[in-house]
Order: structure tokens, then C-alpha cells, then sequence
């Protein structure tokens, strides 16, 4: 789940099969009662109809709990990070970094770092078709060091300058699950 309405959605879900929660959160929820083998089956058959999948497995769910992380911080956050993202994920995950990097490249077949820089480079695109921020201020607010950094690290990314993007009409974004 990457979005609110992937909970609304989960939500909706458990109530239709009666499963009481205590929690419907980013890639996670915790449902009071114990489940049977039938209700968990039909959980996953209507998960997957409504395009989410069901994960036990443990290194897939923390796998998922990077990307809420990335997510969380790129998207949803308004603050600037005033710690490294590794140390800001260690800690929020309980797992040394290391450990995380080797498991998120394993199994997504990209490196943490490129999935962050693939979602900063969504959100400016956002902040840029909004239209409320110049490309300093979108530079200090997506913590980068230099308004030179973030053009580019947008270039390598999109092969567009952020000034060359901000002219288009037609301006491509990505849904966040297609990230």
C-alpha cells in the first residue's frame, strides 16, 4: 500500500469479509482475530482484484517498509530531513543499513538510493507543475545541496533540464506504485 486510498481500499476489504482491524496503515495491518485458511485465501483473491497483494513473507514486508519509508518521506513529509536517510531508515526499520541494502537490491534489482532519487525526481516534477515554488526553493525543500544538484540529478533521470520540463504541455508523471 502506497496511498491512502490503498487503505480505504484494504478497509473496505476486511469489513466485507467481517475481519475486525486495529490497524490499516502503509503496508500493514493488524487484524484482531485469527484468520482461517479459507478467510486468508479469499483475503488474497480480493486483494488481488483490487491490484494489492497479500505479504507474509517477512522479507517482502520489509521490503515493503522501505518503499512506505521513501514514500513517507518524499511525498508526505513537509520537513527537511535533518539526518542521513540511511541512519533515518535504520533506525525507523530496526535493521542495520547495510542488512536493507543488500535485501532491497536483491529482490527489487535496484539500489535504495536509486528508488529515492526515482521518487524525488516524481515529487519535483509535482512541485514543478504546481507551480508554487521556483527551483531554488524546491531545491532547499528537497534537501539538496544545490539547485545544480537537482538539475542534475533531473536530467540524468528525465534527460530534461527542470526549466525544459516546466515548459512542456504535456507533462509525464508516474502513479507512485509505478515507481
Amino acid at each position: 500500500m502506497v496511498s491512502n486510498r490503498c487503505k480505504m481500499v484494504v478497509k473496505d476489504i476486511l469489513k466485507q469479509l467481517e475481519l475486525h482491524f486495529v490497524l490499516v496503515d502503509l503496508g500493514e495491518v493488524d487484524i484482531m482475530e485469527n484468520i482461517s485458511v479459507m478467510q486468508k485465501e479469499e483475503l488474497k483473491i480480493l486483494l488481488k482484484s483490487a491490484g494489492l497483494d497479500l505479504m507474509d513473507d517477512k522479507r517482502a514486508v520489509l521490503i515493503e517498509k522501505i518503499k512506505n519509508a521513501v514514500v513517507e518521506m518524499v511525498h508526505h513529509s513537509d520537513e527537511v530531513m535533518k539526518v542521513n536517510f540511511s541512519d533515518f531508515l535504520s533506525e525507523k526499520l530496526n535493521h542495520d543499513y547495510t542488512y536493507l541494502a543488500n535485501l532491497f537490491s536483491e529482490i527489487q534489482g535496484t539500489t535504495i538510493e536509486q528508488f529515492v532519487i526515482s521518487h524525488k525526481v516524481e515529487r519535483i516534477k509535482e512541485l514543478i507543475i504546481y507551480g508554487e515554488l521556483n527551483i531554488t526553493e524546491i531545491a532547499w525543500k528537497m534537501n539538496y545541496s544545490s539547485v545544480a544538484h537537482l538539475s542534475n540529478q533531473f536530467k540524468k533521470v528525465t534527460g530534461l533540464a527542470p526549466s525544459h520540463f516546466k515548459q512542456l504541455k504535456d507533462k509525464r508523471r508516474k502513479p507512485l506504485e509505478d515507481i
